[in-house]
C-alpha cells in the first residue's frame, strides 16, 4: 500500500474514532426531565357573540388573580446535536360573581345582578425535534413541531323568563393541532449550575378552533447531586383561541406569567 493511502487510511480511522467519542455539550443531558409548577398571575376573558353585542363587546372576565398549574417536560438527546422535545400544561379555573352588566351568551342573556359561575380548562401539549448548534458550553437550539390544545370553557347561572329567574347553562369543548416553532438556547456555567433561555410559538386559522399561542421562560438549573437538582424560571404564556361553530362563537384571551419551579433528572 502507498505511502498516501495509508496516511489517508489512518486519517479516516482516527476521523470515525473521534466521532464514535464525541461527546455533547456539557449544557444538554441525553436525557432531561422536568416536574414541577407554574405559579402564575393569569389574566382570562371570555367573549362572546350574541344578537345585542358584537364579539368584543360582550365580555366576561373569567379569571384574575394567581393560580398554581403543573407542567412537565422531556428532552431526549439523539446523537450529539438533535433530539425531541416534549411540553405540557394544564390550567383549570372555576369562579363566581354577581355581574355589574348583562352578559349575552348565545341564546342565553344573564342580567345584570345575576349571579353566574365560569370555568374553563386548558390543556397544552406540544412535541418538537429540535437541532443543537454550538459547541462548548453554549449552544443555541430551533424546533420544529407541532401543538396540541384542548379548551372547555362554560357559565351557568339565572336568565330571566317573563319575569322569573330560570337556571341555565352555555359551555363548549373543542381541540385542535397547530404547527410549532421553537428556540432554545442553554449556557453551562459549570457541571452544577446552567441557564437557559426558551420561546416557543403557534398558529392555527380555520376549523372550529383557531388562534395563537406563545410560550417564553428564562432559568436557571441547579444539580447538587450529579443526576438531581432543582430548575427556577420565570415564565410568559399568551393564549388567544377563537372558537365558532354550534350555538355561538366565543374567543378566548388569557394571559399568565410568573415563577415556575421544577424538580430535575438527568441521565
Amino acid at each position: 500500500m502507498a505511502g498516501w493511502q495509508l496516511r489517508a487510511l489512518c486519517a479516516v480511522f482516527a476521523a470515525a474514532s473521534g466521532s464514535v467519542h464525541a461527546e455533547h455539550s456539557p449544557a444538554l443531558d441525553r436525557i432531561s426531565v422536568w416536574l414541577g409548577g407554574y405559579y402564575a398571575n393569569t389574566d382570562a376573558d371570555l367573549s362572546a357573540s350574541s344578537d345585542r353585542f358584537a364579539i368584543g363587546e360582550n365580555k366576561l372576565s373569567l379569571a384574575d388573580g394567581h393560580e398554581t398549574s403543573p407542567r412537565a417536560r422531556l428532552d431526549v438527546l439523539i446523537g450529539d446535536s438533535q433530539g425531541l422535545s416534549f411540553d405540557y400544561f394544564g390550567f383549570s379555573r372555576d369562579h363566581t360573581e354577581l355581574l355589574d352588566r348583562s352578559f349575552d351568551l348565545g341564546a342565553n342573556t344573564f342580567d345584570v345582578g345575576a349571579r353566574v359561575k365560569d370555568s374553563f380548562d386548558i390543556d397544552f401539549g406540544s412535541i418538537a425535534y429540535r437541532w443543537w448548534f454550538g459547541d462548548g458550553n453554549s449552544v443555541f437550539g430551533l424546533g420544529l413541531g407541532a401543538a396540541y390544545y384542548r379548551v372547555k370553557a362554560a357559565v351557568s347561572g339565572d336568565v330571566f323568563l317573563d319575569g322569573e329567574a330560570v337556571s341555565t347553562r352555555a359551555s363548549y369543548d373543542d381541540d385542535a393541532v397547530a404547527p410549532l416553532v421553537t428556540l432554545g438556547w442553554r449556557y453551562a456555567l459549570s457541571d452544577e449550575f446552567r441557564v437557559y433561555l426558551d420561546a416557543s410559538g403557534t398558529k392555527k386559522n380555520g376549523g372550529n378552533l383557531s388562534g395563537h399561542a406563545y410560550n417564553g421562560a428564562l432559568g436557571v438549573e441547579w444539580f447538587p447531586l450529579e443526576n438531581f437538582g432543582i430548575a427556577a424560571e420565570y415564565a410568559a404564556t399568551r393564549l388567544k383561541l377563537d372558537h365558532s361553530g354550534g350555538s355561538f362563537d366565543a374567543d378566548l384571551d388569557m394571559k399568565l406569567d410568573g415563577p415556575a419551579l421544577y424538580l430535575r433528572m438527568r441521565f
